[in-house]
């Protein structure tokens, strides 16, 4: 199974708005049955559901590879070509193959290895904590999983291992549009290099270069707040109009982490955007100004702050972070970690990153892509240019 040794949450929530005399009990008991999320696969109907979810499994991969947005793709495929063949490099969407092996063994198999007490927190927003106690003893101790109490096997605990390399996809991207409007057709490429795990104190300076960079769509509505004045929005997309998209991303996990920049534009233009995307990284360990650090780390803070005024988004944080750490960081105490992020601290993090080497992603038109070598290459260097091609015949 992927992404094990990481923080993969599954949450089951819900909100209740109480009455005063409504009983918080009754509400909670309804909560956390824990027999109840075995009922799926264990009903009359059990295969009638099964067949049902495998259709819209199916449909899912149907429609990932005809949607306009390639986002999700390249993510998987970033992951592929930084993680070889282990932990995160795996398949996350299920391959076509697999479809139809999904059963009910195999889904009371995966339960059983992976629904363990080991690897759940019971989080709770708004409830006494010695309430919500009592109601975890109550209603799941001693309760029977529809899965069986047989002891879990097969867990991987291995560690992600990473490799560099490139995952390339070429496929014609000129009728992607659904509507009667053309979208252009566009080649869709991905440059990451590992960063660092959640757990590690240069996660926080990460946060903020990835935040730094930024960037986005060629059009946006928006002004300031919308990241109007990160590097790639400044540097690429105001520069160069027949760039279409330059977006920093940041994938941190438990034992590993992946900085990438995904860029799209014309196909005939795609040398020339890989060299630009190389640059950036490039800039990454130069000169941090003073003035778009501060913007930077605002920006970090102002989002944290406003996810945060989210019942649900608290409640989620509270359990991804008690999961993964076994503590949880208070927002202030976040604040403070972000507010503390030195110039000198994003230009150390940046240099050490591109010391290792690239992955790359690439989706569409692939004929003017450079050779992975000349991308390594680049990004070795002093300025991130591309090596010079000579070509006597075109």
């Amino acid at each position: 199974m992927k992404r094990n040794t990481l923080v993969e949450l599954l949450t089951f929530w819900k909100n209740w708005h109480f009455r005063l005399l409504l009983d918080l009990t009754a509400k909670m008991k309804f909560c956390l049955r824990w027999k109840s999320m075995g009922v799926s696969v264990t009903a009359r109907h059990q295969d009638e559901e099964v067949e049902m979810t495998r259709m819209a499994v199916q449909f899912e991969l149907e429609d990932l590879n005809l949607r306009p947005d390639p986002e999700p793709l390249l993510t998987e495929m970033i992951h592929e070509a930084a993680y070889r063949e282990n932990t995160v490099g795996l398949h996350r969407f299920c391959p076509t193959e697999n479809v139809a092996k999904i059963n009910r063994e195999v889904l009371h198999s995966y339960l059983r290895n992976y629904y363990t007490p080991d690897r759940m927190v019971l989080a709770g927003v708004g409830v006494e904590h010695e309430h919500l106690v009592d109601c975890a003893r109550k209603y799941l101790l001693g309760v029977q999983p529809a899965w069986g109490s047989a002891e879990a096997v097969d867990i991987d605990r291995s560690v992600a291992q990473y490799t560099g390399g490139i995952a390339k996809l070429e496929r014609d991207m000129s009728n992607v549009s659904l509507g009667p409007t053309p979208i252009p057709e566009l080649t869709h490429i991905m440059v990451g290099l590992e960063s660092c795990s959640f757990l590690e104190e240069d996660f926080i300076p990460f946060a903020v270069l990835n935040m730094m960079m930024g960037g986005g769509g060629s059009f946006s509505a928006g002004g300031p707040g919308k990241g109007m004045f990160s590097r790639l929005y400044l540097n690429v997309l105001n520069r160069h109009h027949w760039m279409y998209n330059a977006t920093s991303y940041h994938h941190s996990y438990e034992d590993t982490g992946l900085l990438c920049i995904h860029a799209s534009a014309d196909p005939r233009q795609v040398r020339e955007m890989v060299e630009i995307i190389t640059k950036e990284f490039i800039l990454m360990g130069g000169t941090v100004d003073t003035v778009e650090l501060e913007r930077a780390k605002t920006q970090l803070t102002s989002m944290l702050m406003m996810n945060l005024e989210s019942r649900p988004v608290i409640f989620e944080d509270v359990g991804r972070q008690v999961l993964a750490t076994r503590s949880r960081k208070l927002p202030h105490e976040l604040c403070t970690l972000i507010r503390n992020v030195k110039p000198e601290d994003v230009k150390r993090v940046a240099s050490k990153m591109l010391r290792g080497k690239p992955a790359v992603a690439a989706l569409g038109d692939l004929t003017d892509l450079p050779t992975y070598e000349h991308i390594q290459t680049a990004l070795s260097s002093k300025d991130g240019r591309l090596p010079r091609t000579y070509r006597l015949f075109r």
